[in-house]
């Protein structure tokens, strides 16, 4: 029996991982099996333009799989049980469970309420394809005048904002932030942010902590009303409580936490990235949820699952986080790096040049995820975990190997 290996969503994490394990290990020793709620490979990074009207390449997931020996199951997943080393779905082919050796969980992040009255009923988010096209729908009926809230001053917050006001002229938007947006940025960044938000004709309401939603405006904590006939939220991120209630170790945010592998603390048959992965970096802090974040935690990830099932010594990858690409609109960006400290450094690039380079970052993530076996080696790694009875993978006897 084949080593079963279960990749837990199909992001850029999860489908880049699922790839690459593809791609490393020999088909004779390894079963791989992607779990997905939807059809489709979801492009989040650009979700903010889907909203705003803009057409976005979608990629089935059965298309980016095909010929890659990896297994497509699209499903929702309900449970995990990582004592008995299986997973609990339900999808169009019904209830049904998945049994692992190895699961990589990498089921990502949605929008976080924080619990602010009127919020989840009433506003509107770009986290996922169904919340960005229902935004798409709602603007689409706005007519000349309409006024748009976006409420969160970090990168999703800014991106979507600025789309909205390039594409949407016609409309009166807004942007409210609880401190200065943009305040992580070096100096001259800020300044850029600034001449961007006026070139676009945003409204700042900076010190705006929005404290309530309505269906035509939001409430500040002083009791301002700031009029929206739509309120986008982009105030976090909040991962699902799935991993929590599975038994899995969790630190206070629902997020796994993982040794500097990405393996499970409280589970070794278990490594997540992405997201959910409570990561330490080298700095001594958490890596934040960000898709430069799953990029680094999906290869850690992967690296270490195909060197224990290989025999090989496990590397380490950098946990560092460099730097922000921040779109602007379609003609504009900026590209903000950052020390050790996770301090903005003095220069940053911005303008027409940081565009074609946040463009280009989008591409390359698009390109390598509709090619996820480019580059396959001729001859893929055989597995030396021990066989369990009738020739079955013994999970505990891999374990103890790894």
């Amino acid at each position: 029996m084949k080593h079963r290996i279960v990749v837990l969503g199909a992001g850029y994490a999860g489908a880049f991982a699922a790839g690459n394990l593809a791609r490393r290990l020999s088909p004779a020793d390894a079963e791989i099996t992607v779990v997905n709620a939807a059809p489709d490979f979801v492009e989040r990074m650009r979700l903010h333009q889907l909203a705003s009207g803009q057409d976005i390449t979608s990629r089935k997931l059965a298309d980016v799989f095909e010929g890659t020996g990896v297994r497509l199951r699209v499903a929702r997943v309900t449970g995990v049980d990582p004592d008995r080393g299986t997973v609990a779905v339900t999808g169009e082919d019904g209830d049904g469970e998945l049994a692992y050796d190895t699961l990589l969980y990498t089921l990502g992040s949605s929008v976080a309420h924080h619990g602010v009255p009127g919020a989840a009923e009433h506003a509107y988010d770009v986290t996922g394809a169904s919340s960005a096209l229902r935004l798409r729908e709602r603007l689409a009926g706005l007519g000349e005048g309409g006024t748009v809230l976006v409420v969160g001053e970090g990168l999703t917050g800014i991106e979507t904002v600025t789309e909205l006001a390039e594409s949407r002229p016609d409309l009166s938007v807004a942007l409210a932030a609880r401190g200065e947006p943009g305040a992580w940025l070096s100096p001259k960044a800020r300044r850029h942010l600034r001449r961007a938000f006026d070139r676009l004709g945003v409204t700042v309401h900076a010190h705006t902590a929005v404290e309530a939603v309505e269906p035509t405006r939001a409430i500040a904590a002083d009791g301002t009303s700031v009029p929206a006939d739509v309120t986008v939220w982009s105030a976090g991120f909040a991962v699902h409580p799935l991993a929590a209630a599975s038994g899995l170790e969790v630190a206070g945010t629902g997020q796994i936490v993982v040794d500097g592998t990405m393996r499970s603390v409280s589970h070794p048959d278990v490594y997540a990235a992405g997201d959910c992965a409570y990561a330490i970096g080298e700095n001594g802090r958490p890596l934040p949820m960000s898709c430069a974040s799953a990029g680094i935690t999906n290869m850690q990830a992967t690296a270490a699952i195909i060197a224990r099932l290989t025999g090989g010594e496990v590397p380490t990858t950098a946990l560092k986080y460099y730097g922000n690409h921040i779109s602007l609109g379609r003609r504009d960006a900026i590209v903000q790096m950052v020390d050790g400290d996770v301090r903005p450094k003095s220069w940053y690039l911005g303008g027409r040049t940081a565009a074609r380079f946040k463009s280009g970052v989008l591409k390359g993530a698009g390109w390598g995820i509709a090619h996820p076996t480019f580059g396959m080696p001729k001859r893929k790694r055989r597995l030396t975990t021990a066989p369990g009875p009738a020739g079955a993978p013994d999970r505990a006897g891999a374990r103890a190997a790894a």
